[in-house]
């Protein structure tokens, strides 16, 4: 029994193919433009983009909890162990629930403080709220002490 694949070894006759070691790049088309050149190209990949997994409302009154952290999150399937959480407005809550998460929708806040519950940031963000409030009143501190205002240049 042969394999039916003898002299060439269905590699064909002479060219670039039949040599060994013969290897071509990932996307070449013999010669055709590649699809990747004949696509049209538009703007830009953000390298410093930073990317939530986002869990609606909804998903969260079905945990059937009072206290939501990340890590209930993460146990019951919403988000990965690593994940940034955002929390979207899609969906209703009737009763109270105190949310822990990276980032919150406004119609997620305000439908967590209607039905009586919290919105708690936690993380890179609730860091960077508090690092924004605190320079405005460093400023305005200074700017009642009469310092921070330009002096008169001498010649």
């Amino acid at each position: 029994m042969g394999s039916g694949m003898g002299k060439t070894s269905t590699r064909g006759h002479k060219g670039q193919g039949s040599r060994s070691g013969s290897r071509t790049m990932r996307g070449f088309e013999g010669g055709q433009m590649p699809l990747h050149r004949r696509l049209p190209k538009r703007g830009f990949t953000n390298i410093f983009r930073t990317e939530y997994q986002v869990v609606n409302l909804d998903r969260l009154a079905a945990l059937g909890e009072k206290n939501i952290t990340p890590e209930l999150m993460v146990k019951n399937g919403l988000a990965g162990k690593n994940d940034l959480i955002k929390v979207l407005g899609d969906g209703e809550l009737k009763s109270a629930l105190t949310v822990q998460a990276h980032k919150f929708s406004k119609s997620a806040e305000e439908k967590i403080t209607k039905a009586g519950g919290k919105a708690e940031l936690i993380g890179g963000a609730a860091a960077e709220a508090a690092a924004k409030e605190a320079p405005k009143a460093k400023q305005e501190g200074n700017q009642e002490k009469g310092k921070g205002q330009a002096k008169p240049r001498k010649k």
